[in-house]
């Protein structure tokens, strides 16, 4: 209970910081207006959608970034982009970023750095010791490629990413190289699928659980990893969040999560839980708001991230730190959302 008082201190502590950010926000989404459109498409080629956690269509305005607008279910409260661009739907997005971002030098080191999944691989390994697992949206497989040093696994990536599946291949792990809505597999049923950080991006999340249902051994285990809607960060900066991106498509909270899992059904929930923060994020955030991140920053950050984590200098800061990040996962106000699923027999 002591720590019951810490998101209240940053929530004001960065709403005065933002105060004096307003005006700057406001020019840099016009100036992102009028200069570049980002490679979304025209208004006429989107694909409009109800409230992927519980199909409610009514909904209000929340966020405007540059040319994204947010809006917020008058039912279960998630936040999601009603009209999603058709590059996000195919999948072109993201192989057009490949070179630039997934392969970029920083990101592979950042990627392959062993203390980049810790979380992850803590969580992973206490519900699935060994076992076949398929990580969907594996980029460049830096999540399947320190598994095998806890146990033993059969590795499957699936991306619809091209240039980072071939990267991952460079790493001993077998890819699957089409969308997995259309894979269909003829002997194949796994222990565990995850999908860290890829249902923000997707326009069907429903479908994407509803086919890793029928790919996955009866009392296998789904772990996904989305922004948390109601995290320290998004409570604080609101649009200013760097996260708050047009490629990211949903916001769950806690609640709307649960909805979606218990609409689609054939899924037990073990486990909701929050983890990661980052502060320095959340301050950069704050004092210098943007409508985007470049690329190569955020891959930047990342490395220097990983490296702060890997100093003896740093020991005393991250006490503080972990102490931190302790509270605001018992609060579920950490910066990402997880959720441990069981599919039932």
């Amino acid at each position: 209970m002591r720590f019951v008082g810490i998101p209240t201190f940053f929530e004001r502590l960065l709403a005065f910081l933002g105060t004096f950010c307003t005006e700057r926000v406001n020019w840099v989404e016009t100036m992102g207006k009028s200069e570049k459109s980002n490679g979304l498409e025209t208004a006429h080629q989107v694909v409009e959608r109800s409230c992927p956690a519980c199909r409610e269509s009514r909904s209000t305005d929340r966020w405007k970034k540059a040319d994204t607008c947010f809006v917020q279910c008058v039912s279960c409260g998630m936040v999601y982009v009603r009209k999603v661009p058709l590059s996000f739907v195919n999948g072109e997005f993201y192989e057009d970023r490949t070179e630039s971002f997934y392969l970029s030098e920083d990101k592979l080191q950042s990627d392959y750095d062993p203390v980049r999944f810790q979380r992850e691989w803590k969580l992973f390994r206490r519900r699935v010791p060994s076992g076949r697992v398929l990580d969907v949206g594996c980029s460049t497989g830096g999540f399947l490629r320190g598994l095998p040093a806890f146990g033993s696994y059969e590795l499957t990536g699936l991306d619809v990413s091209q240039g980072a599946l071939n990267q991952a291949e460079q790493q001993g792990i077998r890819v699957v190289r089409e969308p997995f809505l259309d894979w269909n597999p003829s002997d194949s049923r796994f222990d565990a699928i995850t999908f860290w950080a890829v249902l923000e991006h997707v326009e069907k999340q429903d479908a994407f659980l509803q086919k890793a249902g029928s790919l996955i051994r009866p009392d296998g285990i789904c772990i996904l990893l989305v922004p948390n809607l109601h995290s320290l960060a998004i409570r604080c900066l609101g649009s200013r969040y760097r996260y708050i991106m047009a490629e990211h498509l949903n916001y769950f909270s806690p609640t709307a999560l649960r909805k979606m899992v218990q609409r689609i059904g054939g899924w037990g929930i073990e486990q909701v839980t929050t983890m990661h923060f980052n502060p320095v994020v959340l301050i950069k955030d704050a004092l210098r708001p943007r409508s985007e991140v470049p690329d190569a920053e955020r891959a930047r950050l990342l490395k220097r991230t990983n490296k702060l984590k890997k100093s003896p200098l740093m020991a005393p800061v991250k006490t503080v730190y972990n102490g931190l990040e302790s509270a605001l996962t018992g609060l579920l106000a950490a910066d990402n959302l997880v959720a441990v699923l069981r599919r039932r027999s």
